[in-house]
Formats: C-alpha cells, structure tokens, sequence
C-alpha cells in the first residue's frame, strides 16, 4: 500500500475565484441566474481555503464589471442585465456615477439634436440673395 503524502491544491486567488464566477454566470453551462444568490463570503472562503478578503476581492471584479450587486445584511446577487447599470441598491459606485454621467451626456446631445435642428429650418427658410 503506497501512502504518498497528500499534494495540497493551491488555494485560489482573486482573479481566478472571479473567473470561475464569470463562468458560472455567464457561461454556455450557467449556473446562476439573473437574481440569483452567491454564496456568502465568509463561507465560501472557508470552503476554498483562502482569506475573506480574496474572496471579497474577487466579488468586487464581478460587481465593477456589472455582473452581481451586493446588497448589505441581504448578499450578493447575481445582476439583471436588463435594467440599466448604476441603478440598482448595491450596484458598483462606479457604474452609478458612470450611469449619472451618461445621462447629462445624453440630455446635453439630444439639446445639441434639438438645436442644430432649429438651425437648419432657419438657414433652409431663408432665400438664397438675389443677384
């Protein structure tokens, strides 16, 4: 009987806890669904072997790119791809100052459409000089 000493498996990091996530909610072969709870922090941590911050760092790549939101007291979810970015309870800050932005973007172009508009009528209204 060989009894070779067990060769521990690394602990994951961040970015690769972050990618298996991805997958599973993005993934041909999903996993999660929009709504969907994540496992808690603190325990899925102690399932992988690694510290509460690395999973909470990997959590937080997910939620920057708009995939999953956290809701404090309630966890984190993965995010419905169908209502709009940065306006959801627990969205990334980031997406809801970007979100508020593209908003005073948009309001500024569509008064630009309005009066560019108004231009051409008068410039088409007026009649060439005669010669």
């Amino acid at each position: 009987m060989d009894q070779s000493p067990e060769v521990p498996k690394p602990t994951p990091t961040a970015k690769e806890i972050a990618a298996r996530f991805r997958e599973k909610i993005t993934g041909p072969d999903r996993e999660y669904d929009a709504g969907d709870r994540l496992p808690a922090a603190r325990a899925l941590a102690k399932e992988l072997g690694v510290q509460l911050m690395t999973v909470q760092s990997a959590y937080g790549q997910l939620r920057d790119e708009g995939l999953i939101l956290t809701q404090q007291g309630r966890g984190t979810f993965v995010r419905d791809p169908a209502v709009p970015l940065g306006t959801e309870p627990g969205s990334s800050p980031a997406f809801a100052a970007l979100a508020a932005e593209l908003s005073t973007i948009h309001d500024a172009l569509h008064l630009l459409g309005e009066r560019l508009d108004r231009l051409e009528r008068l410039v088409g209204s007026e009649t060439p000089p005669s010669p």
